[in-house]
């Protein structure tokens, strides 16, 4: 038995509606429920449309802490006020861990926690940092500093094998640094709860219809998103599938541009926009739907692949990142080449004209998700990995 309790400080550019913070407080509240440990949580401000996460019912945040100048962006002046901040913080509360989450918190707070001499650093990576979408001169600094603070972390956790691939291929860290542990999720909250009459209901009062085909994007409308893909897709379904419909959940800065793209292709009754929708509030929308469709360029593992699989439903998503891990192609889901637009179009028409096949595929997807991604599984394995780190030291 441990003799004092473990003080942790979570660290997170925002506290958005987002998979990278709903992890974050997942892990957040299995801290906060064991009295081994003393859980803090510090975040930048939460601005922009895509919602604040800790204003639903289902997180209660106990301790935290804003720090006004921890921005997304790479803000020069403002980044050094953020360091600043951290360090006091630091040498003031004299946290056991420091856990940072994504690029730029992953960067100044490591460097905050070693320069206070944090004795464990660790990190998780949600995401690539570095990417093809991005231009050589950001690449190239992220994967300079990535190096860096992997230097001084004493963890890496990713939440996909991929990832770590990633990193390692880019010279980041050291193999022994990594440890994989899936983003966890409340997985009662993702299984079918409505018969076939309310649904039907529920269908009807989004505009779906009987015979309607409907597929599911759950992603906040920004860049590398990919939603552009499924409108072209939709252009081309349109005369062969008059009973198609995709429905986008999500909000975000692209929004009236993606409006007006639909409109000038005259698409608008094939397309259902529900806005921002609270994370407890997905499930209602993807039980609604035939079919999750994924589409954005770039994730670590994004949550809507084990969310659509939990829900027994088919998934088509690219071949980025981790999705590889859950999708077996034509096993357990479809996985199509990255931005081929010809095979997408092949394999939204197979979901169509097989629907039992595509639902066995589901369902094989269902029990691998169900055996990874509970939120307690994880957050055992991370308060594991923290006792661990402490005995070392």
């Amino acid at each position: 038995m441990l003799e004092k309790r473990i003080k942790v400080a979570h660290i997170i550019t925002r506290l958005i509606i987002g998979g990278a913070q709903e992890n974050t407080l997942y892990t957040l509240e299995s801290l906060q429920n064991d009295k081994q440990f003393d859980a803090y949580l510090i975040s930048g401000e939460t601005l922009g449309p895509e919602g604040k996460l800790y204003q639903t019912d289902e997180f209660k945040i106990k301790k935290l802490i804003v720090c006004p100048f921890l921005t997304r962006e790479i803000e020069p002046f403002n980044d050094i006020r953020a360091l600043i901040f951290l360090i006091k913080l630091f040498k003031k509360e004299k946290f056991d861990i420091v856990h940072t989450h994504s690029s730029k918190a992953g960067v100044i707070g490591r460097i905050a926690a070693f320069i206070s001499g944090i004795p464990i650093i660790i990190h998780t990576i949600h995401g690539l940092p570095f990417h093809s979408g991005e231009n050589f001169l950001r690449n190239f600094i992220f994967i300079k500093l990535e190096k860096l603070c992997a230097y001084i972390s004493n963890k890496i956790i990713s939440v996909c094998d991929t990832m770590t691939l990633k990193f390692l291929k880019a010279g980041i860290g050291k193999k022994n640094q990594f440890i994989t542990v899936y983003s966890g999720m409340n997985i009662k909250r993702y299984s079918p709860v409505m018969n076939e009459e309310t649904r039907k209901d529920e269908r009807n009062k989004l505009g779906i219809f009987d015979k309607d085909i409907v597929f599911i994007k759950v992603a906040r409308l920004f860049e590398l998103k990919g939603h552009e893909y499924i409108i072209k897709a939709a252009e081309k379904l349109k005369e062969e599938y008059s009973n198609i419909k995709f429905i986008f959940v999500g909000d975000g800065i692209l929004k009236e541009q993606l409006l007006k793209e639909i409109k000038l292709k005259n698409l608008e009754k094939y397309f259902i926009f529900t806005g921002l929708v609270s994370p407890e509030k997905v499930p209602f929308y993807i039980e609604l739907s035939d079919c999750v469709i994924h589409t954005s360029l770039r994730e670590g593992l994004a949550r809507v692949i084990p969310q659509g699989f939990l829900m027994g439903k088919p998934v088509i998503s690219w071949d980025v990142d981790g999705a590889w891990e859950l999708i077996k192609n034509k096993e357990t889901g479809y996985l199509v080449k990255e931005k081929d637009e010809e095979e997408l179009l092949k394999v939204i028409k197979e979901v169509i004209n097989n629907k039992d096949l595509a639902l066995k595929m589901a369902l094989n997807g269902q029990k691998l998700c169900q055996k990874l991604y509970s939120h307690e599984l994880m957050g055992e394995k991370i308060k594991k990995l923290y006792k661990n780190s402490i005995e070392k030291v």
